[in-house]
């Protein structure tokens, strides 16, 4: 267990690190087509997904080397792990957004560190509590749905708001227009409150 316990923090900070930098490798490599495949190539949230699944993909590999051994369920834990810390970067990001109504670069980088935490403390306790059975495969299985998508997204990004630059978006403005159409009612509250 103190493995484990010792090999899950070396993974955190090893994910914060690299997902760190890995968010300007794109750049620094002079935008070369492969580096972009694995770290994000512009800010949108999908591309920020990126941040920790491929670091946590690649500690989870060492983790699973080292460690299959003694923990026969580390696989299927980490790959929970990578699942759901990679999930909770847009699903925080659109539940603070859409609370404060914009977003924040502070909160952005607590989001990653929590996800980074939440992912390995998942793993940590699935390897504990090894349950075996069927289901062992669906979050390897998973993984390899996001992998694939990664590579394919990257590419060719659908047209949905998780791939478009959020810095790029033209600023939501509530003008008279919203207020007043069709002859509106609330056409009279806009004029009072502006």
């Amino acid at each position: 267990m103190k493995q484990l316990k010792c090999y899950t923090i070396l993974g955190i900070f090893f994910v914060l690190i690299l997902g760190t930098l890995s968010h300007f490798l794109y750049d620094w490599s002079g935008n070369h087509a492969f580096v972009g495949l694995f770290t994000p190539v512009n800010e949108s949230v999908w591309e920020h997904m990126k941040l920790v699944f491929f670091p946590m993909l690649l500690y989870s590999l060492i983790m699973i080397f080292k460690c299959r051994r003694t923990y026969p369920c580390i696989t299927f834990a980490l790959c929970w792990g990578i699942v759901l810390g990679t999930l909770l970067i847009p699903a925080l990001y659109y539940a603070y957004t859409f609370i404060l109504g914009k977003n924040s670069f502070i909160l952005d980088i607590g989001i990653f560190i929590l996800s980074v935490l939440i992912a390995f403390g998942l793993s940590y306790r699935l390897t504990l509590c090894c349950i075996r059975g069927i289901y062992m495969f669906l979050p390897c299985f998973l993984v390899c749905i996001l992998f694939t998508c990664f590579m394919l997204f990257t590419c060719h990004p659908p047209a949905a708001q998780i791939f478009e630059n959020p810095a790029a978006l033209p600023p939501v403005r509530i003008t008279r227009k919203h207020f007043c159409m069709n002859g509106s009612p609330h056409c009279n509250l806009y004029t009072a409150l502006c």
